[in-house]
C-alpha cells in the first residue's frame, strides 16, 4: 500500500495511459498535476468528493469547462449525461461499496471526459469502479482512448446489475416457497426491501438509457471520437438488464398480491369462524338473560327442576341454530 503523503487533493488513484506502448502506469501518491500529462498520452484521475480542495484543484485542470467542473463537484442525486464541445460529463448511478463487503445501496459516480482525460469523482467507494481499476491492473494495454475506460464503467456497472438480480432473484425464491407452502407466514417485511431495491434500480437505470440515447443523437462535430459506437453497445447492454430487472419487479408485485391474497382469505376465514360461534351462541345468551332478568313470575322460578329445564332450553336453542344454519346453507 502507498503510504506517501499526497500531493494531489482528493486523490483516490490515477492512470497514465500510453496507448502507443499499450501501458497503463498507476501514479503514486506523491504524483502531481504535471505527472498527469505527457505527450501522446491520457489520464484517468479519480478523486474524492469529501476533500473541500478538489474544486480548487479542478481548476488547474486544464480542458475543463465550468459546465463539466460543476458536473464533477454537484452533490444531485439523479444521473445526468453531457454532450457539449467535444466533452462528455454528467452522472452515473453505482452501487456503494463497503470496506468488509459489497452493498446495494446507491452512489454516484460523477465523471467528465475528454479524448485527453477522463476525470471522475465520488463521497463513497463504488462497486464498478473498484472493479474496472483491477481490470486495468490486469490488462493496461487493452484501453487506447478515454471513451474505452467510460465504457469499461458503464460495463461494469451493467454486470454489478446482474450481480444484485441474481442475488434478489434468489431472495424471491426462498420467499416464494414459503408464500407457497402450506404454512401461513407473512413475508410482506421480507419481500419489501427487495421490492424497494428492484423500483429504484429500474427508476435509475431507465434514466440512464433514456440519457444514453439522447446522447448518441448528439450531432458528430460536439460528440467525443468514438462515442457513438460504444453509446449503441452500452444501450444495448443496459437494455438487456432493464428487461431483467422489469420481470424481477413484475414478479415481486405478484408475489406481494399473492401474500395479500392468503392473508386476506385467512383473515376471512377467522370472520367465518367468529360468525358460526356468534351464531351458536347467540340463542343461549337469549335465554339466560331472559332468566337473568329481575321480575316476577320467571319460569320454573319455583319448582325442583327449575335449572334442568333451562340447561335443557339452552341445548335446544343450540340445536335449533345449528339446524337453522344447515338449512340455509351456511353450515
Amino acid at each position: 500500500m502507498d503510504t506517501l503523503p499526497v500531493n494531489i487533493p482528493g486523490f483516490v488513484w490515477a492512470y497514465r495511459f500510453s496507448p502507443g506502448e499499450k501501458t497503463a502506469v498507476r501514479l503514486n501518491n506523491s504524483a502531481t498535476v504535471v505527472d498527469l500529462t505527457a505527450d501522446n498520452c491520457f489520464y484517468w484521475l479519480h478523486l474524492n468528493l469529501v476533500d473541500a480542495r478538489v474544486p480548487a484543484l479542478l481548476d488547474t485542470l486544464t480542458g475543463l469547462t465550468e459546465d463539466a467542473k460543476s458536473a464533477l463537484t454537484t452533490r444531485d442525486t439523479h444521473a445526468t449525461i453531457t454532450v457539449d464541445e467535444q466533452m462528455l460529463y454528467g452522472t452515473l448511478v453505482d452501487c456503494q461499496r463497503d470496506f468488509a463487503e459489497d452493498t446495494n445501496n446507491l452512489g454516484w459516480l460523477h465523471f467528465a471526459m475528454s479524448d485527453r482525460f477522463i476525470i471522475t469523482t465520488r463521497l463513497q467507494p463504488l462497486r464498478s469502479v473498484e472493479r474496472a481499476r483491477t481490470l486495468i491492473d490486469k490488462n493496461p494495454g487493452k484501453f487506447s482512448r478515454p471513451v474505452d475506460l467510460f465504457e469499461l464503467l458503464v460495463i461494469e456497472f451493467q454486470r454489478t446489475l446482474i450481480a444484485i438480480v441474481i442475488e434478489l432473484t434468489d431472495e424471491l425464491n426462498l420467499i416464494e416457497d414459503f408464500v407457497y407452502d402450506n404454512a401461513p407466514r407473512d413475508e410482506r417485511r421480507r419481500l419489501a426491501p427487495v421490492r424497494r431495491t428492484v423500483v429504484r434500480l429500474h427508476r435509475h437505470l431507465r434514466t440512464v438509457l433514456a440519457l444514453m440515447r439522447r446522447a448518441s443523437a448528439t450531432d458528430e462535430d460536439e460528440m467525443p471520437f468514438g462515442f457513438d459506437d460504444v453509446a449503441r453497445r452500452l444501450t444495448s447492454r443496459l437494455e438487456t438488464v432493464d428487461h431483467d430487472i422489469y420481470a424481477l419487479q413484475d414478479r415481486a408485485r405478484l408475489l406481494h398480491e399473492e401474500i395479500d391474497s392468503k392473508q386476506s382469505s385467512e383473515t376471512n376465514r377467522h370472520l367465518y369462524l367468529l360468525s358460526i360461534m356468534t351464531a351458536f351462541l347467540l340463542p343461549p345468551t337469549l335465554v339466560t338473560g331472559f332468566f337473568g332478568m329481575n321480575t316476577a313470575n320467571l319460569p320454573f322460578a319455583v319448582g325442583e327442576y327449575g335449572t334442568e329445564y333451562a340447561v335443557a332450553l339452552i341445548v335446544a336453542s343450540i340445536a335449533f341454530a345449528w339446524w337453522l344454519l344447515r338449512r340455509v346453507d351456511i353450515l
